[in-house]
């Protein structure tokens, strides 16, 4: 049987630290870093092909992704779907930062 590409649609947080830019797709737990927002959404898009490829050479792509939450429908695999990203306030002690 020959293996046809899907395409995927992933959530990506991507944020600033210091002068860096991470990327985080939650529906795979995977992060990378990048000096531009340009280059960290190309390095996303690496690092999330090339875990899909090694999956599938390990034959392991069913067992990973039902462990991060994926689920089949329709003959096609889906992420699990990102209800909210939201800020939320918490009262924590006051931290000490040295």
């Amino acid at each position: 049987m020959k293996n046809i590409p899907q395409q995927l649609k992933l959530s990506m947080s991507i944020f600033k630290e210091g002068d860096s830019f991470i990327a985080y797709l939650p529906s795979l737990d995977l992060s990378t870093s990048g000096k531009t927002f340009k280059q960290v959404k190309q390095r996303a898009k690496e690092i999330a092909e090339v875990f899909f490829e090694e999956l599938a050479e390990a034959g392991t792509t069913k067992t990973v992704l039902e462990s991060l939450g994926w689920a089949k429908v329709k003959q096609q695999i889906k992420p699990p779907v990102i209800v909210a990203h939201e800020i939320q306030e918490i009262k924590a002690p006051t931290l000490a930062y040295a």
